[in-house]
């Protein structure tokens, strides 16, 4: 099996719509990685600026993982 690099897909707006999207992409078996912004040392400010993290995965992926992102905040999450 071939390693493909992660690429960064999109910034997470909170910690819902992680938790959400992470919960989606393990029942599919996806491939992903979930980064948050929160540090302790500044006590969450980078995520007051830069959003609450961001998601990855192998470019392969990113166009699902996109969509499913979309249907999510579409239903208002």
């Amino acid at each position: 099996m071939e390693y493909e690099a992660y690429i960064k897909v999109d910034i997470l707006e909170s910690e819902i719509e992680a938790q959400l999207l992470d919960s989606i992409l393990n029942e599919r078996s996806i491939p992903h990685h979930i980064r948050s912004y929160h540090d302790t040392a500044y006590n969450g400010l980078f995520q007051t600026q830069k959003g609450w993290g961001h998601v990855s995965c192998p470019s392969s992926w990113s166009e699902e993982i996109r969509a499913i992102l979309s249907e999510i905040r579409k239903s208002g999450v």
